[in-house]
């Protein structure tokens, strides 16, 4: 006959032995895995967000050369509005000094009635003479006061102006820190991601070069010979532009030794005798508008990319162009077409 006894339960003690032994277990595992090295990250996720973030510095770094050179413009026009004043005030004050004189000298000549002066004068010729001096000195005081108003309606216009270019320098000072400060914000950022690469793969990334260390974009140096010539002062701007080439991108700087994408072009033009605006932005509106098929470009003309054109690199011919990339890499040659032409403007 069958049992039907029931199975045995385990006792109460040793289902706590197991739940502990279990425990302890996955609180090994857990610091096991806490102690183990960490998951190489994705070099192609650090590369979009590292290149992402350099050309939002660029674009701060754009900012920043704007702000600069409007603040470097109202540094030297305060300069010359304090110099009027300072002069204009010097001008007040020989005035006053003048008007001054004259009013003593009339009161002094002044306290006896004119008739009166004449009836007792013992030589009434004399003191007609000194009559008409004395009408001349009258005229002069009220020359004298009509300068000295116009001088003082001057000095207070040139100080109100004078304030106005200190109130203005203000503002733009502050948006040259801000900027400052956003480049080296997004500098940061980079760099912390980039940290978690190897230095190989870090290298790549700045570089624009792969892991074996092969160009990803044309950056061998050209040699000038091998391009079409160019025409006037721009075969001077993109000879210039070449012979920086391995020199380190540095954001602000326009040269001799370190350049960035602006700073470039201002560089090598002002080499052809071509003054150039500052910025990228500037730049695309100078000269003269050949679109933005760069097939229509000419060695020398500016080729503005992005939408908000906050880059800018110098056509070469043969499909090149020589532009300062970013931060971490050095004055080359890249294909016209590798980013998104905004317009080619020709100098």
């Amino acid at each position: 006959m069958a049992s039907h006894r029931r199975p045995k339960q385990p006792s109460r003690a040793r289902v706590a032995v197991l739940t502990g032994a279990a425990a302890t277990a996955v609180a090994l595992t857990a610091q096991v895995a806490a102690h183990a090295a960490p998951a190489q990250p994705n070099k192609d996720e650090v590369k979009a967000q590292v290149d992402k973030l350099l050309e939002e510095q660029e674009q701060a770094a754009e900012k920043y050369n704007g702000a600069k050179e409007r603040a470097d413009q109202l540094h030297k026009q305060a300069d010359q509005l304090q110099d009027q004043v300072a002069r204009g005030q010097a001008q007040l004050t020989e005035l006053a000094a003048g008007l001054s004189a004259v009013a003593a000298d009339e009161y002094r000549q002044g306290g006896v009635d004119a008739s009166m002066q004449l009836m007792l004068s013992s030589d009434p010729d004399a003191y007609l003479a000194r009559a008409s001096s004395l009408e001349q000195a009258a005229g002069t005081q009220a020359d004298t006061l009509r300068a000295l108003k116009e001088q003082q309606r001057r000095l207070d216009q040139q100080k109100q102006e004078a304030a106005a270019v200190l109130a203005e320098l203000d503002r733009s000072t502050q948006t040259l820190n801000d900027a400052k400060n956003d480049v080296q914000h997004k500098l940061q950022e980079a760099q912390t991601q980039l940290n978690k690469l190897s230095v190989a793969d870090r290298n790549a990334i700045l570089r624009g070069t792969d892991a074996g260390g092969t160009a990803s974009r044309s950056s061998a140096r050209v040699d000038p010979s091998t391009l079409p010539a160019a025409a006037g002062y721009a075969a001077t701007a993109v000879r210039v532009a070449l012979d920086q080439q391995g020199d380190p991108y540095k954001w602000g700087s326009g040269g001799p030794d370190t350049f960035d994408c602006s700073g470039l072009m201002v560089y090598a033009y002002a080499k052809a005798g071509v003054s150039l605006p500052r910025t990228s932005q500037e730049q695309a509106t100078v000269g003269t508008s050949v679109g933005s098929d760069w097939h229509n470009a000419q060695p020398g003309d500016l080729v503005i990319y992005f939408g908000d054109r906050h880059h800018v690199g110098m056509y070469i011919g043969n499909g090149l162009v020589v532009h300062a990339p970013h931060t971490g890499d050095v004055v080359k040659t890249m294909k016209v077409d590798t980013l998104p032409i905004s317009t080619i403007r020709r100098m």
